[in-house]
């Protein structure tokens, strides 16, 4: 029995070896020291490079290179800074520095306070481990407290002639070596250079330095290396170019004759210092060994650049968008090949799934979807006052005000004909200032603009033609069809409906906003092309301008008698019969108002030429889209400091509108110009602002318009709930939550309060409320040398919307300097939005696919997971879908739009049948119903997890009672008996 104990025992402890060889022992190690969270963040290290030279006949600590993120360098010249990028490392500099850690002195958590404080304890641990003999400490000490010349300073005594050199090779001597610490900087306080230095504006707050000093000596025989972390972050003088407390030095100072290698070493030691889970090792190591793991999961993740095939002196540009490096524990037992990576199967690449966030659960409580939102948005509405004081507001405010009134005049000129003047321009205005006021100060989510909507007219149109039709009065019935729209939204909101959002993926998202995003830039386009009054004129032929004329003809006296009004009066003076007599005219100096209005006839070819302005208005509208496309990525130019940059690109639209608004005048061309009401009254004189709901119909009309109400509703719930969605988009960093309950919980009651007053319905319009999101992006102010700015989130506020809205309503007020305004510009505008609102949809991504061969394609990360083939035919898919609801919206089918909205939602479903849920996962999100079997995978996942850990713990104690049995074999047959 103990020979077979034995064997088993044998076995199981080869199993554990075999076993651990696929672990990596830095991995291993790293999750032991990175598992170890305080809680505290990691600080961000800015780390300075100083190299030993010889200058004006006095030894000194020279700046050569820096790093926030990037490095930086000083160029040959010394008088400047490289421009910012990525390290290229040697991998022979990375070996010779894990060489370093091992055989140098590591001293961590040292308490020292003061910089002559610190180089005595290294020196001393350094005598203390035999690496150096006592009589060298004088002479390091000497070089370690030279004064520290940074880029910003320049000597006086340097001459032209010594720009561009270097002596790097330097011998000491040393007539005094009492007077060492007489020559250098070891202030305590930072210098006034220090405090003035306008890279603190680059480097975070919080952040620590990490110094490395490399230099040449003629008294060493082999290399001093020291590895240092304080105890607490220290300010030591002079030492680092900026005020920021220094936390790690690296010392190494060697014989001559290996100038680059140290110089490589102390480069790879930088790098290494700014990496994220390297620093963060840095921080928690507990001894040598745990910062040699640290160099050897860096090691595992360096990529290797073969000479032949590269030039290593071509910086590398920072990259757009730099991934974090910091690997969790999971990851980095997946990078070196352990058996969590490897159980994950297939579904390990698997991008993220598709989250709404808790908004969306079913509650199943009455009105508990509301009540949570309510709960949820009343702790951020005194943020969401005062957050929008900001210059940035400002420009936000004026882009979607333009955008609003644009909107409003142009939807309620044609709800105005549509409805024979029953609702008109003012009350579109009067409407989006009321509904939009209200839902920003009330509503879930401020950040939604409300507008009226392509189907909301083509509805209001064809309840108009059927109540002419039937002899049914048109804002009675409409009044009840909004009451029971509205009771029908409160039925969704306290039944948690909104739930049924969750079965919208980026299919129907995207299918959706890229509709209406066409349907910006198409109507745009429509409206500079259709000129009614300022036609091309393609007939003028400019030779024979000479036969071109145009004269007024006096009609019979009989024809026309005009009515003798003021106008006359003031023109031609009194007259003694009731009719004018228009042969007292000179009708030759008649303008064409006048000959028009006094009854001539304009007689000639040329009487119908207008000014050609078709040219002006082109030049107007694509002038005011380029200019703010251009102004938008100023933000990214090479000229100008920052803080201009991000003004102009904030400011990018109203700059365009101004700009072009002045051309126009300028030129005092009669281009078509912005129309707004000057009295407040509605637009047909025979109606009230207030709709009575008795009277003028048939009692059942006010029972039988509730089917017609229910397309309404349908139509308000998807319109409403999608744009909500894509408003509230992960990539949008939103931090205060949405309520799509509460929001349509208001756009019910606005349904009623408009129908009574007898104004336009509204509902979230996608475009403009992506427009007012982007307008209202945050970026990192304080970013590494190099790197591009991190998008931080938008400003969450409702004080741009409410603003925009309370404008809106006193433009009344404003006509006088509105009109001033060309329509063309904001077409231009319009166009923006459009375009603009497409950026970033993945659908769009995937339709440019099609005209680019495949080498010229993006690196989109689903095309390195799914066939070309099959990414065209998803794309095909949509495309057709899209196609399907352009031409419903076109035709008189356009009132059952939101049922086809619906419609996407089953297209998806269906979907399931023809790819694989592995391509959809990239393509699209996998539906909710597949959580279930993603829960049963996760719980199959988490046992075999389980059984690992069992099965490692289990090979640990037999290969202990292996070792056991060799000096107590009577104990090997106890403990296997219990391990039994």
């Amino acid at each position: 029995i103990h020979n077979w104990l034995c064997v088993i025992v044998k076995i199981k402890s080869d199993l554990l070896i075999c076993f651990l060889i696929f672990l990596s022992p830095a991995a291993e190690r790293l999750r032991n020291i990175l598992g170890e969270d305080d809680g505290t963040p990691t600080p961000t290290i800015f780390t300075e490079m100083d190299t030993l030279q010889h200058e004006g006949g006095e030894l000194e600590w020279k700046e050569s290179a820096r790093w926030v993120k990037f490095e930086e360098k000083v160029e040959e010249g010394g008088e400047r800074w490289s421009k910012p990028h990525v390290s290229t490392l040697t991998l022979h500099s990375l070996f010779e520095l894990r060489t370093c850690l091992q055989t140098g002195s590591i001293l961590l958590d040292l308490e020292g306070y003061s910089l002559p404080q610190i180089v005595d304890e290294i020196v001393d641990r350094q005598i203390a481990d035999g690496l150096i003999p006592p009589d060298l400490k004088e002479k390091i000490s000497f070089v370690l407290l030279r004064k520290h010349r940074h880029q910003t300073k320049k000597p006086i005594h340097r001459s032209l002639a010594d720009i561009g050199k270097s002596s790097n090779a330097v011998h000491c001597s040393f007539t005094d070596p009492a007077q060492s610490r007489s020559m250098n900087d070891i202030s305590d306080t930072p210098s006034t250079d220090q405090l003035k230095n306008k890279f603190m504006k680059k480097i975070p707050r919080d952040a620590e330095a990490s110094n490395v000093l490399i230099g040449e000596v003629d008294f060493l025989d082999k290399p001093f290396v020291s590895f240092v972390r304080l105890a607490q972050a220290t300010t030591l003088g002079g030492l680092t170019e900026v005020p920021v407390p220094t936390r790690f030095l690296f010392i190494l100072l060697g014989p001559h004759g290996k100038t680059k290698s140290y110089n490589e070493i102390g480069r790879a030691i930088a790098t290494l210092m700014v990496d994220d889970l390297f620093s963060d090792v840095a921080y928690k190591a507990r001894d040598r060994d745990d910062l040699i793991a640290g160099v050897d999961e860096f090691l595992d993740e360096v990529i290797v650049l073969p000479p032949g095939e590269w030039d290593p002196k071509i910086r590398i540009e920072p990259p757009k968008k730099v991934p974090s490096s910091v690997l969790n524990l999971n990851e980095l037992g997946q990078m070196n090949g352990s058996a969590g990576g490897a159980a994950g199967g297939e579904d390990e690449d698997l991008p993220a799934p598709h989250e709404l966030g808790e908004e969306l659960k079913f509650t199943g409580r009455v009105g508990g979807g509301l009540w949570l939102d309510i709960k949820r948005k009343i702790p951020w509405y005194c943020s969401d006052i005062y957050d929008g004081f900001h210059i940035q507001s400002i420009s936000a405010v004026l882009f979607i005000y333009l955008g609003c009134i644009t909107n409003a005049i142009t939807f309620g000129g044609l709800l105005g004909d549509a409805t024979d003047n029953y609702q008109g321009v003012m009350e579109s205005f009067l409407g989006t200032a009321l509904a939009g006021t209200v839902f920003c100060l009330f509503g879930g989510q401020p950040l939604i603009i409300l507008s009226s909507t392509g189907p909301i007219l083509i509805f209001e149109k064809l309840l108009y033609e059927f109540s002419k039709s039937n002899n049914i009065d048109y804002m009675e019935l409409r009044l009840w069809i909004g009451l029971h729209s509205c009771l029908q939204c409160f039925l969704l909101v306290v039944s948690d409906a909104s739930y049924i959002i969750k079965y919208m993926t980026r299919f129907t998202e995207e299918g959706f906003s890229s509709l209406i995003s066409f349907i910006f830039i198409s109507d745009a386009i429509k409206k500079m092309v259709a000129f009614k009054y300022y036609p091309i004129n393609r007939g003028f032929k400019p030779d024979y301008i000479t036969a071109y004329k145009c004269e007024c003809i006096a009609p019979d006296q009989g024809e026309f008698s005009p009515r003798f009004d003021s106008e006359m009066l003031d023109t031609y003076g009194p007259t003694s019969s009731s009719t004018f007599n228009l042969t007292d005219l000179d009708w030759s100096q008649l303008s064409k108002k006048e000959c028009v209005k006094y009854g001539g006839t304009l007689v000639g070819n040329s009487c119908k030429y207008v000014p050609d302005l078709a040219l002006m208005s082109f030049i107007l509208f694509f002038g005011t889209y380029s200019m703010t496309v251009s102004l938008k990525k100023f933000k990214f130019s090479r000229y100008f400091p920052t803080k201009l940059r991000s003004l102009i690109s904030d400011f990018a639209i109203i700059i365009s509108i101004l700009v072009f608004c002045g051309l126009d005048c300028l030129l005092e061309l009669d281009t078509p110009k912005l129309h707004v009401p000057t009295e407040i009254k509605p637009t047909r004189p025979d109606r009230g602002w207030l709709v009575m709901p008795f009277g003028k119909n048939p009692w059942w009309w006010y029972l039988a318009s509730f089917v017609p109400a229910l397309l309404v509703t349908i139509l308000i719930f998807m319109d409403q709930q999608i744009s909500a969605v894509i408003v509230n988009r992960k990539e949008n960093k939103l931090k205060k939550g949405c309520g799509y309950h509460l929001d349509l919980f208001w756009v019910g009651i606005l349904m009623a309060v408009c129908s009574f007053m007898g104004l336009p319905w509204y509902v979230a319009a996608t475009v403009i409320s992506i427009a007012h999101i982007d307008s209202l992006k945050m970026e990192s102010e304080s970013s590494a040398p190099g790197e591009q700015p991190q998008f931080l989130g938008v400003r969450e506020q409702r004080f741009t919307g409410t603003l925009v809205f309370v404008l809106t309503g006193l433009s009344v007020f404003l006509a006088p300097v509105l009109q001033y305004i060309p329509m063309p510009v904001l077409y231009g505008v319009f166009l923006y939005m459009g375009v603009a609102s497409l950026s970033g949809i993945q659908f769009w991504e995937r339709i440019k696919l099609y005209l680019m061969p495949a080498k010229h394609q993006p690196d989109f990360s689903f095309l390195r997971h799914v066939p070309l083939r099959r990414v065209h035919l998803f794309t095909l898919v949509q495309i057709v879908c899209l196609a399907v609801l352009w031409i419903l919206k076109s035709t008189f089918l356009a009132i059952i739009f939101p049922v086809m909205i619906l419609g996407l939602m089953v297209v998806r479903k269906l979907l399931d049948l023809m790819f694989s849920q592995h391509d959809l996962a990239w393509l699209d999100d996998i539906l909710p119903d597949k959580d279930k079997k993603k829960k049963e995978d996760e719980k199959k996942k988490i046992k075999e997890k389980k059984a690992t850990l069992w099965l490692i713990a289990d090979l640990r104690f037999s290969q202990e009672v292996f070792q056991s049995s060799i000096q107590a074999p009577d104990l090997l047959t106890q403990l296997s008996v219990l391990h039994m």
